[in-house]
């Protein structure tokens, strides 16, 4: 059975990162966490399906670097036990990003739309009398 497995090919992708759920950002200041976030070296933030993640670029450390097989199958986690080769970054397409941060500034950009282009224009008012 791991004859028809699409591993064989693969230089292990999916064990080459961590993606971890983040709270939605609601205000200015929770968009600017997530902008410190991305002041690091690999580190990104993406959103899926409306769901936010922070992905860390890091290798597992039971991956063999010359056979990019897992030196603990027999024993491995289940997260990776549950992992659906049907979705991973050899056999899919595209990712279905619907937002995909790799810097802080992409991520300050993003909040100057979101909050400065948002705002609607204040109507101002002749609080006084017309002269004439």
């Amino acid at each position: 059975m791991a004859a028809k497995t699409p591993c064989k090919k693969c230089s292990a992708l999916c064990c080459r990162n961590i993606a971890l759920p983040l709270d939605k950002p609601k205000s200015r200041g929770d968009y600017d966490d997530i902008r410190w976030f991305l002041t690091h070296y690999n580190v990104s933030v993406f959103v899926e399906k409306g769901d936010w993640y922070i992905n860390f670029k890091t290798l597992c450390r039971h991956l063999n670097r010359k056979t990019f097989r897992c030196e603990i199958y027999a024993n491995r986690p289940n997260i990776c036990r549950r992992y659906k080769t049907s979705k991973c970054e050899l056999t899919s397409d595209t990712y279905d990003y619907d937002l995909h941060f790799t810097n802080d500034r992409q991520m300050q950009e993003y909040i100057k739309v979101r909050f400065d282009n948002m705002k609607t224009p204040i109507k101002r008012r002749n609080r006084g009398k017309n002269k004439k």
